[in-house]
């Protein structure tokens, strides 16, 4: 919106700032940071009332997490409102890309938010039928990645690309959309099984929001496209703002969920994060270098695939408990130790994920 501001530049030069990426990008992330500085103490305040008894603790998780019985969840309400308004702000309007992830990111987080709905109001962790949710994740995921193959160029748009080699393309026509739906509801979901700890799931999530800020700009820069080798897509660039509002409602957020937390993300922040995510991979054509920066998200999700299909064949368990930072505290690791050591690994993997833009 305040990329209208720009239309004056030639009356005064200072409204000229407005067309610059970076600088919206700068303002999305200060504002979206402030806004939750601002208005997160009542937000957790009316949560902690409504909610009672907050988000139930499972009977079979570590012994320390009883002690964080009474939190509130849907902590991801205070980041969507920072993420959306600063977006809004900042970001030109025009841009379809912006729309659809912005689309995803609220249909998302609706799911995420009647799922912790009635999590707390059941008092139990069965909340949303785990098919009913996939099944509306899919509808949402499949309808933004055909807005995206529509908004590129055939066949471009509709084409799989390769980190590390630039000219392997793969066609996949109306397939597409079925995969590139699968990428971001896996987001989604990896994201949403990451969220177990104060702080875990946020800070790589801010990393790859980095991660693909840069990404994005440098996407939807034909200049700096053409000297990286990498795909130019028209438009991506404008997601870099977007991303920089979640990297400050991801800051603001962790003041108040630091250990020990005054909320929780829950469902309502894991998946529409996660989801976000997932789109800006898909529209910068950057699907399969979002496996290597969100490894931290992959590998969690897998932990749980591996426990439970191992589980159903033996009658057995692989780790301790899944998700696997479970497991690391049933082994004796203090939850800071888990935390911290996790951040370490998804710095470790965005900057792999960031050496494919340069290395082909």
């Amino acid at each position: 919106m305040l990329t209208l501001l720009a239309e004056f530049a030639n009356e005064a030069s200072i409204f000229n700032v407005f067309r610059y990426i970076t600088f919206r990008t700068g303002g999305a992330l200060i504002t979206s940071c402030m806004l939750i500085f601002l208005f997160g103490p009542t937000i957790i305040n009316s949560l902690r009332i409504r909610q009672g008894k907050g988000q139930p603790i499972r009977a079979d998780g570590p012994q320390t997490h009883f002690k964080k019985a009474g939190t509130p969840t849907m902590g991801g309400l205070m980041i969507l409102c920072g993420i959306i308004v600063s977006s809004l702000l900042w970001t030109n309007l025009k841009s379809v890309y912006v729309w659809v992830v912005l689309l995803v990111t609220v249909g998302f987080g609706a799911i995420g938010f009647y799922d912790d709905y009635l999590k707390v109001t059941k008092q139990s962790h069965l909340g949303l039928s785990g098919r009913v949710r996939l099944a509306i994740e899919f509808v949402i995921a499949g309808f933004a990645a055909w807005i995206i193959m529509r908004a590129g160029q055939a066949p471009f748009s509709s084409s799989l690309t390769f980190p590390f080699i630039k000219d392997l393309l793969i066609n996949l026509g109306w397939f597409f959309i079925p995969v590139a739906g699968f990428v971001i509801v896996g987001a989604g979901n990896a994201v949403n099984l990451t969220d177990g700890l104060d702080g875990l799931a946020i800070v790589p999530i801010m990393i790859a929001a980095a991660s693909f800020g840069v990404i994005a700009y440098l996407s939807g820069n034909a200049v700096f496209a053409e000297y990286l080798q990498i795909h130019f897509v028209p438009g991506t660039g404008e997601l870099a703002v977007v991303l920089g509002a979640v990297i400050g409602a991801g800051l603001g957020f962790l003041w108040f969920n630091a250990p020990p937390a005054a909320i929780f993300m829950g469902d309502t922040g894991s998946l529409a994060l996660g989801g976000l995510t997932g789109t800006v991979a898909v529209a910068t054509k950057h699907e399969i270098v979002m496996a290597i920066v969100g490894g931290l998200f992959v590998m969690e999700a897998l932990s749980v695939i591996i426990q439970v299909g191992y589980f159903k064949m033996t009658g057995r368990r692989v780790f301790l408990m899944a998700p696997i930072h479970h497991h690391f505290e049933k082994l004796g690791w203090t939850e800071s130790q888990v935390v911290i050591r996790f951040w370490i690994i998804a710095v470790i993997l965005a900057l792999i994920g960031l050496s494919t833009l340069k290395l082909r």
